[in-house]
């Protein structure tokens, strides 16, 4: 028993013994100020996973005892206290802790600065500061020629010595003081100090911006200064390189690494399990701010969020009178559902900046815990979108949606960058927008869909000033106010969340408007349009319909459509007479006439051609394999209309076409009777149309056809000759 105690007794002594060496060994960073919470975190963060101690310098003396004591002698007293240790390395920071990230292990900077020619080194700065006439002074060699006093690193021993060199204290300690030391040269030598020309340690990224990026060795994620080939350590960002820091920072430290994505994603998140009653009051404020195409499905996937409508508060703001009935009764069928429901209309005359200042205001006198603005170009496809971003549980956090089939999203990397035009965007906005790489990431501006909560909008240093009449983008107000006071504003690509609409063009004269929105909005213009088995006639394991030989009957668009374009075609209203002659076509004069509308004479002529090649030619390939025209061309594109007292049939005939499609736009037997297609020389007859389903067949020489009579009703079909020649 007795030699059990002992031994325990010199463990524990062993133990105690190596935790005193340990403080007289490592990294100890000296700070001087915090800076803004969300950034002084993320420092702390960093110098965590560099195993680094961290000690805050107390503050000065207040104004109210006296003058404040200079920030040197408060430097040199706490290293006295806690870093006069031969063998503890000593980073001290002059800067807000919110502008440093640590990028490396303790132990690789106390062997980068083993390799150091000097006692104290500084971190290096593009510019003579802060007098640019000093310049010619310096020493003239490769790299970052001048002094910048923000950052410093050397042993505890010779920081006390440097700091306590009488002039540097007489001269206040400031930039101008610490230059004048080093372009001393008998100073500089007796105190070993040098400047770190090459970034191998301390990186300045003010002026050297675009210099500095994110490599990745392995899992891990380093600094590389690409015109120095040099692996700097710690980052310090300043004014405008702010953003640049933050864009660094969404990698080092461990933030993210390659194999496991986002290591900090789940940082502080808070799951909301499963009862409802306890989830967090939301303001969900909707914003219609100018004509938007697709708004219907937009107010769909807002009821279909899976988040319980009893603790949302609703408010629409529409600015578009072309969408009054349709927001109208949005808020009208959410009454009595939502916990409340508030509609702005064009009728009250609100801008959209007075409209999200007042969207705040309401919510401040509410009970909402969160507040969600989404513009109605956002489009929420996930149900459990709004959940999962509060149980992200940041500040302020947007979905990343996207514009389909572009690289156009609601954030932006760098400020100044085109979201329009692709050669201007970086290869890391890229890497997001396209999902290589998932997590969160801290932004400098984000749009038209966040999550804020409460206590950021409280705050009047983070609270949106939208009455500032020089500003007419909202988001940017949002943006530039959080940039400002230096609060993160997250975007999320861990999940799909949803997508974007082009409002840009959107002309609402029409009568189905959507339907000329094949080229700005694809995505959903196929959703409504396209019909929902189109695909499996593209499935080479499956067979394609042939009702009679090489006739290919496969579906292709939805009976949305197909009625859409009756409407158009009879609201237009100018059928041709179903005579020869026919002014629309070249030489006036047409062989085989039927009632018809041209594409062109609404205007649809440039949509269906791109109709033609993205859905009808990847099936022709298919079916007639061997033939390939691209784009296809047809001159002739039209909607035919039989009926019994107008025109009921169609004389044999053969198309001036290499193939032609038909599509059949109602419904026999409940729109009309009789009707159908027959293909003559095959003596094979399609007459059971089906709505939305499309014919394809040869024009010429093999299928001689005619078009049945309609005898009750009214038929009405559509027909492309395509590569008439």
């Amino acid at each position: 028993m007795f030699r059990r105690c002992c031994t325990a007794l010199l463990i524990l002594a062993a133990c105690s013994a190596a935790e005193e060496n340990n403080k007289d060994e490592g990294l100890v960073i000296v700070t001087t100020k915090e800076g803004t919470a969300d950034g002084h975190d993320r420092f702390l963060r960093s110098a965590k996973a560099a195993e680094a101690e961290v000690i805050a310098l107390p503050a000065g003396e207040s104004a109210d005892s006296g003058a404040q004591v200079q920030e040197v002698t408060r430097l040199r007293a706490q290293l006295e206290q806690s870093a006069v240790s031969p063998r503890r390395l000593v980073l001290v920071l002059r800067v807000p802790t919110s502008d440093v990230i640590v990028a490396a292990a303790a132990g690789e900077l106390q062997a980068e600065f083993e390799q150091q020619k000097g006692r104290v080194v500084f971190v290096a700065d593009v510019k003579c500061r802060p007098d640019e006439k000093l310049a010619s002074e310096y020493p003239v060699g490769p790299g970052y020629r001048f002094l910048n006093s923000n950052a410093f690193i050397g042993y505890g021993p010779d920081l006390v010595a440097l700091l306590s060199d009488e002039t540097l204290l007489k001269d206040g300690g400031d930039q101008l003081a610490f230059t004048k030391l080093f372009l001393d040269e008998k100073r500089r030598e007796k105190y070993g100090v040098r400047i770190d020309n090459a970034a191998e340690l301390l990186q300045n990224l003010e002026g050297a911006e675009e210099e500095v990026v994110v490599r990745f060795k392995g899992r891990q994620a380093f600094l590389q200064n690409v015109p120095l080939s040099t692996v700097p350590l710690v980052a310090l960002g300043s004014g405008a390189s702010k953003q640049h820091l933050d864009t660094l920072g969404n990698y080092l430290a461990g933030v993210w690494d390659p194999r496991e994505g986002c290591r900090t994603c789940w940082d502080g998140q808070k799951e909301l399990g499963d009862k409802t009653d306890t989830f967090p009051r939301v303001l969900l404020a909707v914003f219609i701010d100018q004509p938007t195409p697709f708004l219907e499905e937009f107010f769909n996937n807002i009821w279909k969020l899976n988040y319980p409508k009893s603790k949302i508060d609703l408010l629409v703001y529409n600015a578009a009178p072309f969408h009054d009935k349709m927001a109208a009764d949005f808020v009208e069928h959410g009454s009595g559902i939502y916990a409340s429901v508030k509609l702005l209309g064009p009728e009250e005359k609100i801008s959209k900046m007075a409209a999200r200042e007042q969207t705040i205001e309401a919510g401040m006198k509410g009970k909402a815990e969160f507040f969600m603005f989404v513009d109605s170009t956002a489009h929420l496809n996930n149900p459990h979108a709004l959940k999962l971003l509060i149980e992200q549980n940041r500040d302020i956090v947007a979905p990343m949606l996207i514009r389909p089939y572009s690289f156009w999203a609601n954030f932006k990397i760098e400020l100044s960058v085109d979201r329009n035009n692709p050669n201007d965007i970086s290869s890391e906005y890229k890497t997001i927008v396209t999902n290589k790489r998932k997590g969160l990431w801290n932004m400098p501006y984000i749009s038209e869909c966040y999550l804020v909560k409460r206590a950021v909008l409280e705050n009047k240093n983070t609270r949106p000033d939208f009455s500032d009449g020089k500003q007419t983008d909202v988001h940017e107000v949002f943006s530039s106010t959080m940039r400002q006071a230096g609060k993160f504003m997250l975007l999320s690509n861990r999940i799909d969340f949803g997508h974007l609409v082009d409002p840009a063009g959107f002309d609402t004269s029409r009568l189905h408007s959507e339907m000329w929105q094949i080229f700005a909005n694809r995505w959903d213009w196929e959703r409504r349009y396209i019909h929902e088995n189109y695909s499996k006639a593209l499935d080479e394991s499956l067979p394609v319909a042939e009702p009679c030989q090489d006739v290919f009957w496969v579906p292709m668009i939805t009976e949305r459509f197909c009625q859409e374009l009756i409407d158009t075609m009879e609201d237009f209203g100018q059928w041709s007479s179903g005579t020869h002659e026919d002014s629309r076509i070249e030489g006036g004069y047409e062989s085989v006439p039927t009632r018809d509308i041209h594409m062109k004479q609404i205007n649809f002529d440039l949509e269906w051609h791109q109709f033609l090649r993205e859905y009808v030619q990847p099936v022709q390939k298919r079916v007639f394999m061997g033939y390939d025209s691209d784009p296809p061309q047809a001159n002739l594109n039209f909607v035919v209309r039989y009926r019994p007292d107008e025109q009921p049939a169609l004389q044999p005939h053969h198309d001036a076409s290499t193939y032609t499609i038909n599509i059949a736009l109602n419904t026999p037997h409940k729109d009309y009777e009789g009707g159908g297609c027959r293909f003559v020389r095959q003596d094979c007859s399609v007459t059971e149309s089906r709505r939305g389903w499309m014919l394809m067949h040869p024009g010429r020489l093999t299928h001689y056809h005619e078009g049945l009579p309609t005898t009750k009703g009214t038929r009405y079909i559509f027909v492309s000759f395509v590569d008439p020649e």
